[in-house]
């Protein structure tokens, strides 16, 4: 069977690409393959053959666009410095069309490889060996090294390709591997060449506290002696697990509502979309519709950045870039029955890329799933004592990354009622640092004895590349201002007005609850029969707080796109990332979201795409110790702990997309008004009055 145009690349495909990028360089040594993964085929030809499929015009004979596949490698020649390249291959046609030497202009993103090459190296190093002989570990704790990318250059670093590892002690005492090595932060930090391969120095970060200034390190051989261990794993946990919890458990007897046929094609509740995968978004919704109309033709999470606050050298590069450093597919967890998703659940296989660039299957890396958000809609005739009332059940598209220390839960979510949320979720270990005794800090906060959780900030990015009943879409701000009492139009002064203005060039846009400011993204063709409006989807943008390193600063500048909330361009093909294409080691953020607004194109009625930043602030505190809540629920892929809407912490952050005038009345007042024929009554001893 032909694959569908959207489909990912099967094994079988990654390993004829493969091939052919090896026939394109028969005289070098070695090609060390990053990624290889679907290059989606142009829009115009995409969405022709979309027109037919809708149509069901299909056959065997139809045209159809190339399949090609985007090709990341490095070639290493025989001085042994690899030079990273790209390379994009037609499958059908076994050719290459596109061959592009990126050289050390920019910086591939990372691989598994890369972190095991700087764990390998650290420890054949003398000059880290050297460094941890200066400390005096007690018996049965070993060093642990956790790979990160090295940030934004310093002005006196050559532009070469760098890696830094932050250390710490494991306790092995207890024979456990998850013993948590975080609570043993050490202050050193190796710094490995990747082209050498070789660790050139290890820099020695301040412990000090406030006041202490940003070089003051205490030294000391018993660095860790007023830690204390902090444990998660539950056989480790010093008062075990509680014991009074009962089994709360999801059924569906007759099997979900959810239908998935091509591997691909999700229909669903009037909702019908395909589910996409790659090693940098991850999971991605493509060509979206609802009772067989247009909605979005392409809806992912484009970038995160994770800017840390202390200047304290090194640690002022700390700044991680997940999707375009690591890859939120590359990263992705092998999800687990019963823990990740619940009920009756779609697994989603995805293919990554081993180092010779032979295809790996990544087994359950999405699952897809239902799940119910209490009550939809309800009302009461008070004079018949009758009420209507139905669940709101939503269809949710999850896949959840661990990078180092942290998990990111993303989901897309779809309900009856024609609403989309991209709900975006952290949960993990603090990253830490080794902090004095007795001491605190102004750039964190200490949660247990000698480990200090630095301020940082998570700022995501989400890319709608809005379908609204066709391609040429417009956005408008909507905003509701007071209008001063007078005579004429305000008497009582109880009238507001409601003002909506077209985005006519390319720009950005930042929330501003004040005044309830609305993304509307309409199609200016179509208006809606009972109010008269355009059609359209909205959404208010979350008023989280932007990028808060200075504009001049290197985290600022390499990261435009986490500066305004909103930013409205105009589509062009492969524009998909918001910090741009290569973020490693990057000094400014180079065809990123903020170049798409510098072109200054005209974007209404046209193919538009809107682009939502939103993020958190994260002051560390002591409850976020050893791993975090308060962001997000507990969910690791190793150890089950089940997830219900009714438990998510406020602190939970959604992106919200809902019809705006897009139908002629309720969407889901067609929803049954359904009982759980399940629930009962609880028992009278769970309930018995407490005698004081």
């Amino acid at each position: 069977m032909v694959a569908h145009p959207l489909a990912i690349l099967s094994p079988e495909e990654t390993n004829v690409a493969r091939d052919l990028v090896r026939a394109a360089h028969p005289d070098n040594i070695l090609i060390d393959f990053r990624e290889i993964f679907l290059q989606e085929p142009p829009k115009p030809q995409l969405l022709e053959f979309l027109a037919l499929e809708h149509a069901g015009r299909l056959s065997p004979t139809t045209p159809r666009p190339p399949r090609l596949a985007l090709c990341q490698y490095d070639v290493i020649g025989a001085d042994r410095i690899p030079e990273y390249q790209e390379s994009v291959v037609d499958l059908v046609a076994h050719k290459q069309i596109k061959h592009t030497v990126v050289g050390k202009q920019h910086h591939a993103s990372l691989t598994l490889s890369e972190f095991d090459v700087l764990v390998d190296r650290c420890m054949s190093s003398p000059l880290f060996q050297e460094a941890i002989a200066q400390f005096s570990l007690p018996d049965g704790f070993e060093v642990v090294i956790e790979p990160w990318p090295y940030g934004g250059l310093d002005n006196t670093d050559e532009n070469r390709r760098f890696f830094q590892g932050l250390c710490f002690a494991q306790d092995k005492r207890s024979g456990n591997p998850d013993s948590n090595f975080y609570s043993f932060p050490l202050p050193i930090i190796p710094v490995l060449d990747a082209h050498t391969q070789q660790i050139i120095r290890v820099d020695r970060p301040a412990t000090g506290g406030k006041g202490d200034g940003l070089l003051e390190q205490t030294f000391k051989r018993d660095i860790i002696g007023h830690c204390k261990p902090s444990e998660y794993v539950p056989e480790l946990l010093t008062e075990g697990t509680r014991a009074d919890l009962k089994p709360l458990n999801v059924v569906q007897p007759e099997g979900p509502s959810f239908r998935v046929t091509n591997e691909s094609l999700v229909e669903w509740q009037k909702w019908r979309f395909r589910v996409g995968f790659n090693p940098r978004e991850g999971a991605t919704i493509h060509d979206l519709w609802y009772d067989g109309r247009s909605v979005m033709h392409r809806l992912a999470i484009s970038e995160m950045t994770v800017p840390y606050a202390d200047p304290r050298p090194p640690f002022h590069r700390k700044q991680a870039f997940d999707f375009g450093d690591g890859g939120g597919g590359n990263m992705a967890n092998n999800l687990s029955l019963g823990c990740d998703c619940l009920g009756v659940i779609k697994y989603f296989d995805a293919v990554i890329t081993k180092p010779d660039g032979t295809a790996e299957k990544l087994p359950n890396a999405i699952c897809l799933h239902e799940q119910d958000n209490g009550i939809a809609w309800k009302h009461s005739n008070w004079r018949t004592g009758r009420a209507v009332v139905t669940r709101n059940r939503e269809l949710v598209v999850q896949f959840i990354i661990t990078l180092a220390n942290y998990e990111y839960i993303f989901a897309y979510k779809f309900n009856q009622s024609g609403d989309i949320t991209v709900e975006a979720r952290a949960t993990g270990i603090l990253n830490v640092v080794n902090i004095d005794a007795g001491k605190v800090s102004d750039y964190g906060n200490v949660v247990s004895g000698g480990v200090l959780a630095q301020n940082h900030q998570h700022i995501f990015c989400v890319r709608m590349d809005p379908a609204i009943d066709g391609q040429k879409n417009s956005v408008v701000v909507e905003e509701s201002h007071p209008v001063p009492m007078n005579a004429v139009t305000n008497p009582n002064g109880n009238f507001y007005q409601i003002t909506k203005n077209t985005v006519e060039r390319a720009s950005w846009i930042d929330a501003a609850p004040k005044y309830n400011r609305t993304i509307k993204m309409i199609n200016p063709h179509k208006t809606n029969p009972i109010s008269g409006n355009p059609i359209g989807f909205k959404f208010i943008p979350l008023a989280t707080q932007n990028l808060l390193a200075d504009p001049e600063s290197v985290q600022a500048r390499r990261a435009q796109f986490a500066q305004h909330h909103v930013w409205v361009t105009k589509y062009q093909d492969n524009e998909l990332y918001a910090g741009g294409r290569y973020t490693l080691q990057s000094q400014y953020e180079i065809d990123g979201v903020a170049d798409a607004v510098r072109r200054g194109d005209s974007v209404a009625d046209t193919d538009v795409v809107v682009w939502n930043s939103f993020g958190i602030t994260h002051n560390p505190r002591v409850e976020d110790w050893p791993v975090m809540y308060d962001l997000l629920p507990n969910l690791f892929a190793t150890t089950c702990f089940p997830f219900t809407n009714s438990s998510r912490p406020v602190e939970t952050f959604q992106l919200m997309i809902r019809p705006a005038d897009f139908f002629v009345e309720n969407p889901s007042i067609d929803v049954p008004s359904n009982k759980n024929v399940s629930s009962r009554l609880a028992d009278k001893d769970c309930c018995r009055k407490s005698h004081i």
